[in-house]
């Protein structure tokens, strides 16, 4: 009778560390320095939703949005020592790291956001995401982020002549200062959150973004005049640790790389639908939006070029990107 209640013990036991390891759950961190319900937010939680239902609740993600663990410059730190797993930023601040993100990078690269969907989901877009992995990150995706546009508080810009001497925040990217400086304003790198104040005091003069940015983060209070010059059409980019994306089964590692591509199809709706709705937004707060002669911008990027595209990998990138119809 007591070796049979020992086998009762012990058949419950190992019930109970079965029953354990299989709810166990892998909770992987996300940051993005974007509010909760932007179209990048929301494209991560949906990853994530995706995530969780296919591997049957083993791994789920916690996305933490506006910046709670810091801003991008901190954030991409964060996630290449392991800190945190996932991370959403924009692709300029690997320029100094990665230098084949330099390419999309570049002003007037792409011709549409068409054209850049194009070369993101192609051949391009692979010789950039293996770049990324000797700096420890593995792209599982490439979201939207539509044209960026330059503003500020003090005058309509309808040409380069308009940007002289004008202070603009920039991401902290070299081609960022470099391509205002062509275009003969001052650049100021800073971190997104500072921008508000930085108008609202007069540190800068305005700020260059896109219209859900340029919505979400207020700054169309503080800066009326928006300049549709969209000299950049620049994708976000949705990096894994390496370590931590290395150590998941090779049938989980295909699900996480399925589940970021069916989300960016996902991302891109809902991008689409957010620049509509926050054009409309700036316009009833009073924004100005014009539309200056573009081909004098264009023509004002020759240097920023000559600059960083130097080697032939670059050169052969942008050649490629230019071909892509």
């Amino acid at each position: 009778m007591k070796n049979f209640v020992k086998l009762a013990a012990g058949l419950m036991v190992a019930a109970s560390v079965m029953s354990s390891a299989a709810s166990a759950q892998t909770v992987l961190k996300s940051s993005d320095t974007h509010p909760d319900g932007y179209p990048t937010v929301e494209g991560v939680k949906y990853f994530g939703e995706l995530v969780k239902e296919r591997t049957k609740g083993r791994y789920s993600v916690e996305v933490y949005h506006s910046a709670q663990l810091g801003e991008e410059k901190d954030t991409i730190e964060q996630v290449r020592s392991g800190v945190i797993e996932l991370n959403r930023v924009s692709m300029a601040p690997f320029n100094g790291t990665v230098k084949e993100s330099i390419v999309p990078a570049l002003p007037y690269i792409f011709r549409s956001e068409e054209h850049m969907h194009k070369v993101m989901d192609g051949a391009v877009g692979d010789q950039i995401k293996k770049a990324f992995e000797p700096a420890g990150l593995v792209v599982l995706a490439f979201y939207d982020a539509g044209a960026r546009s330059f503003y500020n508080k003090t005058k309509p810009i309808n040409s380069v002549a308009d940007m002289k001497g004008l202070k603009f925040r920039v991401i902290q990217s070299d081609i960022f200062v470099d391509m205002v400086a062509a275009l003969g304003a001052n650049a100021t790198p800073m971190p997104y959150g500072e921008v508000y104040s930085g108008i609202e005091t007069g540190v800068i003069d305005g700020a260059e973004n896109n219209f859900p940015s340029y919505d979400t983060a207020k700054h169309a209070e503080v800066a009326k005049h928006y300049s549709l010059d969209e000299h950049t059409i620049l994708p976000e980019v949705f990096v894994m640790n390496k370590a931590a994306f290395d150590k998941l089964t090779p049938e989980d590692q295909e699900t996480f790389k399925q589940a970021a591509k069916d989300s960016v199809a996902k991302q891109r709706e809902l991008w689409a639908a957010k620049v509509a709705e926050s054009r409309a937004n700036v316009e009833k707060l009073g924004a100005q939006i014009t539309t200056p002669d573009k081909q004098g911008f264009i023509d004002a990027m020759a240097p920023v070029y000559e600059k960083h595209v130097k080697d032939d990998v670059l050169k052969k990138m942008v050649a490629d990107v230019k071909a892509v119809q």
